[in-house]
């Protein structure tokens, strides 16, 4: 890794390449502040760790004091399929990035046999940088196009995950009604769906109409932030309606064991049903 003051660009902190100490870096500066730079880097500020694809997209963020914690509010708001299943068998995550999401489930899910899939050969090769597990039996990280690896995938899983972005926004081989149906027919018989869609919005609308197709009335669109961004969750199961009283019930009970908002979540989540209902 070759490591620059960041200072060269515009923040403070440290930025480290994969590239060679003899590399120009007058010239690696020049390419990240004009976003020609095609590799993904990182940016540290001594407490935070960012995987970048560019100054002004952040793909992943770590706390360093605290790796394992959900720093984005969208990615503490993914894990709320746990009220659904709280002891999910099989998780898939299409997108790896920083690991975020896939620390957090092999750390509090032990029961759990996780799989992230990752496009980018250069995002895996970063992976120990974000501290990711290594491979063992209950955690594997495979490099293969996401909508190509569920069209083949035939073992049913409970939950998955879709967290994927490249430099122009959601891969453009999700972007059809072909991957949500692929992604319903992956699903166990109470199994869900949960993706961040962020992005233009046009690009956006396309997405969440191709999972309503995929899963008709089974589906809760939450926006996250400023609306500018949504989780989205999708149940296989063609009779999804949630018990709201129970589902508060097992907020109490989550919050002691993960640490997340959710009591809020289901708040959100019967807020949003209604609107989509009504």
């Amino acid at each position: 890794m070759l490591e620059l003051p960041s200072s060269l660009l515009r923040e403070s902190g440290v930025l480290r390449l994969m590239e060679s100490a003899d590399s120009r870096q007058d010239e690696l500066c020049q390419r990240i502040a004009a976003g020609t730079y095609d590799r993904p880097y990182i940016l540290e500020d001594g407490e935070l760790r960012y995987l970048c694809f560019g100054v002004d997209n952040t793909q992943s963020v770590m706390r360093i004091s605290d790796p394992y914690a959900l720093d984005r509010a969208y990615a503490q708001a993914m894990m709320a399929f746990l009220l659904f299943n709280c002891q999910p068998r099989r998780i898939t995550l299409i997108g790896l990035g920083g690991g975020s999401i896939a620390k957090y489930c092999y750390r509090y899910l032990p029961t759990a046999r996780i799989v992230a899939v990752e496009t980018d050969p250069d995002v895996i090769a970063l992976r120990d940088e974000f501290l990711i597990p290594r491979d063992d039996f209950r955690f594997a990280v495979i490099q293969a196009d996401g909508a190509a690896y569920l069209a083949r995938l035939q073992r049913r899983v409970d939950a998955l995950l879709v967290d994927a972005f490249d430099r122009g926004g959601i891969p453009v081989s999700l972007a059809s009604s072909q991957f949500y149906e692929n992604a319903r027919r992956c699903l166990s018989p109470t199994g869900m769906l949960v993706m961040h869609v962020a992005g233009d919005q046009t690009s956006c609308l396309c997405h969440l109409g191709w999972i309503r197709d995929a899963f008709a009335d089974a589906v809760i669109t939450v926006p996250i932030e400023d609306g500018s961004n949504y989780v989205v969750f999708a149940s296989k199961d063609s009779h999804f309606e949630p018990q709201w009283k129970w589902l508060l019930c097992q907020a109490r009970r989550l919050e002691g064991l993960f640490g997340l908002e959710f009591y809020s979540y289901v708040q959100q989540l019967r807020q949003c049903y209604e609107l989509e209902v009504d």
